[in-house]
């Protein structure tokens, strides 16, 4: 099976027509899905804000990391169904949209950035945990996922003036 075909079994599944003829569903979906990347990148901008070497309220990196994580992981969970059940309802048009390929480049990035800092610079926090500024490879992870994310939200927002109706 390539991958128009499988796009296209997408848009002509029930669900996919239900998402586009429903008056509210596509608008609420729409609504939720900002609403969780608005607590992704919230969440994530505290946490990015901190290894930029910006204080916040007295908590060092590994207590703010540990309590703001499961919050993100909550909400990227609900952005990435939400997302899914956008993406379904004109999965053709999406698929080849520039803005939606360069928003989910943005994401995946976003994600290696993430994996290399847990890799690197989380491994030795306890040595810089409440150091300010934080070590040259925490601020750039930090300063990376900030531009990565404002990317995601930047194009994820010009989706919607570049897609083709359905």
């Amino acid at each position: 099976m390539t991958l128009d075909i499988f796009l296209q079994q997408l848009y002509d599944s029930s669900l996919a027509a239900t998402i586009r003829e429903n008056t509210s569903a596509f608008p609420w979906l729409e609504s939720l899905h900002v609403l969780a990347i608005t607590l992704v990148f919230g969440t994530i901008c505290i946490v990015d804000l901190r290894l930029l070497g910006y204080a916040s309220h007295r908590r060092g990196a590994r207590q703010l990391i540990a309590e703001l994580l499961p919050y993100t992981w909550l909400a990227f969970a609900g952005a990435v169904i939400t997302g899914a059940l956008l993406f379904t309802s004109n999965a053709v048009a999406y698929a080849a949209n520039a803005q939606f390929q360069w928003k989910m480049i943005a994401i995946v990035a976003a994600g290696i950035n993430m994996g290399i800092f847990h890799m690197t610079a989380h491994r030795r926090i306890v040595e810089w945990d409440d150091a300010l500024p934080p070590p040259m490879a925490a601020r750039l992870a930090g300063a990376s996922s900030l531009l990565l994310w404002v990317l995601v939200i930047f194009f994820g927002r010009w989706i919607g003036f570049t897609l083709s109706i359905f």
